[in-house]
């Protein structure tokens, strides 16, 4: 039987963020092999992430990557359970590594994504994530990312409350400072679209129903209704379409008329906001408590 050392357990410890306890008695278990005791805790790991993964994971952050050089930008949302853990170096590490891969590797999405090697570790990614669930003691998930190979145009980044909102907006033209500054206007405004002829038909007849039955409701005549409606929508447009907005900065100029001054063009943008749609469970912590206790 081999001697299991404090430095052995803790070289283990160090390597896979397991328990002491847990360490030393895979290294017994395995006389002393610590390779075989990093297969042994990662086993066991992957049952006790298979009992959390079922559970609602909407905290987390949105992190950005930017490869200049290469010329590829990515937003990315990796979710947790609570903002406890999201605000820990080791989870904005977690999230940061995953957008520096999706820009190096381009998976086709987050299926493709989970099953790609990581890093030059050996493990799909699907495999370190589960890793860092049993390591963490919360589920974990790549829910979604956007990735911009942007050429010669000009990238804009902006992670608004510690990564509860990410936006990335591509310039053709301008520079670095109008592509920050429009990232942050679309971070505080949030617009729904770029351009108007962008607004499904659905989504802008749904409005116009909704428009002309207020105007019912203020009691006013069908004939001037029409005319009403016309009008509201155009503030409707105003409100969702990037470039209809007024600048946040400086709400006298719209996002065209800045753009125009700089000689830019907006060619597309994504804005993430942290769990947006994802249903959050409700929890009686007392209950919670009480349930333990029995």
């Amino acid at each position: 039987m081999a001697q299991i050392t404090a430095g052995l357990v803790k070289e283990l410890r160090e390597r896979t963020g397991a328990g002491m306890m847990d360490c030393k008695k895979a290294l017994t278990e395995t006389d002393g092999n610590i390779e075989q005791a990093i297969d042994l805790l990662r086993e066991k790991g992957l049952s006790k992430a298979a009992k959390k993964a079922g559970r609602v994971a909407a905290e987390g952050c949105v992190a950005d990557y930017i490869d200049e050089a290469k010329q590829v930008a990515v937003l990315a949302e990796v979710n947790c359970e609570t903002d406890f853990v999201a605000k820990t170096d080791e989870y904005k590490a977690l999230a940061t590594s995953v957008a520096k891969h999706i820009a190096e590797n381009n998976p086709a999405d987050v299926a493709v994504l989970a099953e790609q090697e990581f890093a030059g570790t050996g493990k799909k990614v699907a495999e370190v994530i589960t890793e860092s669930i049993a390591k963490i003691g919360e589920n974990i998930s790549i829910r979604r990312f956007t990735r911009y190979e942007y050429g010669s145009n000009v990238i804009g980044a902006y992670i608004h409350g510690g990564g509860r909102i990410g936006v990335l907006v591509e310039l053709e033209g301008g520079d670095a400072a109008l592509a920050k500054d429009i990232a942050m206007h679309i971070a505080a405004a949030n617009p729904g679209y770029l351009h108007r002829d962008e607004v499904p038909t659905d989504v802008l007849e749904h409005e116009k129903e909704v428009l002309s039955e207020q105007a019912r409701n203020e009691g006013k005549p069908e004939k001037i209704i029409e005319k009403m409606v016309i009008g509201r929508i155009q503030k409707y447009y105003k409100e969702v379409c990037l470039v209809d907005q007024e600048f946040v900065k400086d709400p006298d100029k719209t996002i065209t008329a800045l753009c125009k001054e700089h000689n830019a063009t907006i060619k597309r943008f994504v804005r993430y906001q942290l769990g947006e749609g994802i249903e959050k469970k409700e929890t009686d912590f007392a209950a919670e408590v009480m349930s333990f206790v029995k």
